[in-house]
């Protein structure tokens, strides 16, 4: 089959598609930014990619119309401003596109909805979902509460506060129920209900086989990890102190904070079907799903994560007017030095950050990280999704990896932390093996250029160490 996958760069949609390609089909991608979408491991013939912003429907005119399915994969949570505006907008312009094309199934990955009053996340949800069911094409929806995997949003924060907090006074939404589902039963679903014709028309609800409270989770959580954990559930939590609760224990950004705290309140419990049955797939446990998520981080084999969708509004226009460091009014840290073994120098470059530390001063480099959250930013948590490699478009840890190529041996990296400016970290190794670290920012007015001269005394010892280091 030839099918049209959106949001082939978010966290689903990165799993789906190598179980698209083993499955034999053609898929199209359809990206904001091409820049950020590894195709390199598939043929060309199988996976392409096209840029398509679905917010402007001129866009959607470089999708093809002979296909035989489509999957809409795209929401706007982790977004500030209205997002329940934009996506519905992006339904919509879809569905004019879908209209005019071949396309014999819609599949849709939505929210479990069956409360009476629901958070705005999922009251988003379903108007996304009865938009799409508004066109020709038949829709298949899926609702799926909280989903466990290495990477998902769920997990992360899971695992933030199990990990960091040996007592966790908490707010009152923890008694709030779910049905968690692990991700490779999501995806079992998205691909088993593709060509279904007794699925069109129609939603399901999927879910695990164990009904839970957050508190719950976060107990059998601490049991898979073997550690001791008290959880003490109070009632003075406002909705703002529990995002901010969130916000400063775990990854997360405030928004992301902020709307899962609303969603958070509404019990999640799902409607039961027989689709599972139907497909053959067997419900993973919570417990076992948790197994599985350490197995993958283990074997450093996570194939995606929700850190990776941008957090800042500049990326909206692509990446790729970002790769051109520039030149002119900007201020510079040059380092060279000559690498004792430039192959293990170039391992060192696409290695460093998260778990692997900067080299040197890695406390200097973890306060800037805890800075930064105090004043809104991202931080360091985020990490790195691999542990030895990179691709366009990843967070690392408050940076954005822009360019990562080991054969032109060279690491462009953007920084997503709060800034009187613009800055890039750049890492290269010429023919003769010399390493080359370009620390490049350009101010914003007075302020930025006085931040830059306060920094100046920990980017002269930061820097240079950090080189020492990689060039061994």
């Amino acid at each position: 089959m030839k099918i049209l996958l959106t949001g082939a760069t978010g966290y689903i949609g990165k799993r789906l598609l190598p179980v698209l390609v083993e499955m034999g089909h053609e898929v199209i991608c359809a990206v904001r930014d091409t820049a950020r979408l590894d195709l390199h491991q598939y043929g060309k013939a199988q996976v392409r990619a096209i840029q398509a912003d679905l917010s402007d429907p001129r866009s959607l005119a470089n999708l093809p119309t002979a296909i035989d399915a489509a999957y809409y994969l795209v929401h706007s949570m982790s977004t500030s401003g209205d997002f329940s505006k934009t996506e519905l907008e992006s339904a919509e312009h879809f569905i004019q596109y879908l209209d005019n094309t071949t396309a014999k199934q819609l599949i849709y990955l939505s929210g479990i909805v069956n409360e009476k009053e629901l958070s705005t996340h999922l009251k988003s949800r379903k108007a996304v979902e009865k938009t799409l069911a508004k066109g020709r094409t038949p829709l298949t929806t899926l609702r799926a509460g909280i989903i466990i995997g290495s990477g998902s949003a769920s997990f992360e924060i899971i695992r933030d506060l199990v990990e960091k907090l040996p007592v966790m006074v908490a707010p009152k939404w923890l008694k709030t129920k779910c049905q968690p589902i692990a991700i490779r039963n999501v995806i079992e679903f998205l691909t088993g209900v593709l060509g279904k014709e007794d699925t069109y028309h129609q939603h399901f609800d999927i879910y695990g086989p164990d009904l839970l409270t957050y508190k719950q989770m976060l107990e059998q959580f601490a049991k898979v990890r073997k550690l001791k954990r008290k959880i003490i559930i109070v009632p003075v939590f406002t909705p703002n102190l529990s995002s901010y609760w969130l916000y400063f224990v775990t990854s997360t950004s405030y928004v992301l904070a902020r709307n899962l705290v609303e969603s958070m309140k509404v019990d999640v419990i799902p409607e039961k079907n027989n689709l599972g049955e139907r497909l053959d797939i067997a419900p993973i446990p919570y417990k076992k799903a948790i197994a599985m998520a350490f197995e993958k981080i283990e074997q450093n084999l996570v194939l995606s994560s929700w850190k990776d969708s941008p957090s800042n509004r500049i990326f909206q226009k692509g990446m790729a007017q970002h790769i051109e460091v520039p030149k002119f009014g900007v201020l510079t840290d040059n380092q060279s030095m000559r690498a004792q073994d430039p192959k293990k120098a170039l391992d060192r470059i696409f290695s460093i950050g998260g778990a692997n530390g900067w080299y040197y001063a890695d406390w200097l480099w973890d306060f800037r990280g805890f800075l930064d959250r105090l004043f809104g930013g991202v931080g360091s948590r985020r990490g790195r999704r691999n542990a030895n490699e990179t691709s366009p478009g990843e967070a690392l840890d408050f940076w954005r990896v822009i360019l990562s190529d080991k054969e032109q041996q060279r690491l462009l990296l953007y920084a997503e932390m709060k800034l009187p400016g613009e800055a890039w970290l750049e890492f290269c190794i010429d023919k003769e093996g010399c390493v080359h670290q370009t620390a490049t920012f350009r101010p914003l007015g007075l302020s930025g250029r006085l931040y830059w001269i306060a920094m100046l005394p920990f980017h002269y010892f930061i820097f240079k160490g950090m080189l020492k280091k990689i060039v061994g």
